[in-house]
């Protein structure tokens, strides 16, 4: 099993955690947003509908984050995935079906009332999914930010566009994103002549 950092979900956890609640369409669009985005839990909850969506409908391709749900008011551009996509497409369509708003400013993820769901909620509901998909271990939410911006930086290895893509002030604040995995130590040692 490749070492990763304690607050980074593996490849078979993360799938696994897709798997497992691809069934709940909200759900499965927080876990696939926060994967996707790398945004932070009070950014999440903090959306609106009219962050993501256009108003008929379609989906936003690039999202600004507001100031007053950004951490220090940090704003920035989220640019979302193609995979997220038919995801979005999918929960507009529950949202319609279960009744909730679909004005630019109603809450886009919410509870089993219509209203914002909480912080606190999705933490347990991120737990409760760990379990159900099988994790040996279980990570706080803020896991999912970390590895979605270590995914990024393995995917490029380029520091700065994890910096920008995680929003943060200083690169140095991204290098704890950056953790190699034993897999990839190996590969680059291997063939080191000695």
């Amino acid at each position: 099993m490749p070492y990763l950092s304690p607050q980074t979900l593996t490849r078979q956890e993360m799938k696994a955690l897709l798997a497992a609640s691809r069934p709940h369409p909200r759900d499965h669009l927080v876990f696939s947003l926060a994967l996707g985005t790398g945004l932070r839990l009070s950014e999440l909850v903090g959306l609106d509908v009219g962050d993501i969506f256009f108003p008929n409908g379609d989906p936003r391709i690039r999202v600004r984050v507001r100031p007053e749900i950004a951490k220090r008011g940090r704003t920035g551009d989220v640019f979302l995935p193609d995979a997220l996509l038919p995801k979005l497409r999918r929960f507009w369509s529950y949202k319609l079906d279960r009744g909730e708003r679909v004005v630019p400013e109603a809450p886009l993820i919410c509870a089993q009332s219509r209203r914002r769901i909480s912080p606190r909620r999705i933490q347990v509901l991120f737990r409760s999914w760990q379990v159900r998909a099988g994790f040996d271990r279980l990570y706080p939410f803020h896991a999912i930010r970390h590895t979605a911006v270590s995914n990024v930086y393995r995917a490029s290895h380029d520091l700065f566009l994890a910096q920008r893509f995680a929003r943060h002030a200083s690169p140095l604040t991204t290098v704890i994103y950056t953790h190699p995995s034993d897999e990839e130590l190996r590969k680059r040692v291997r063939h080191i002549g000695c």
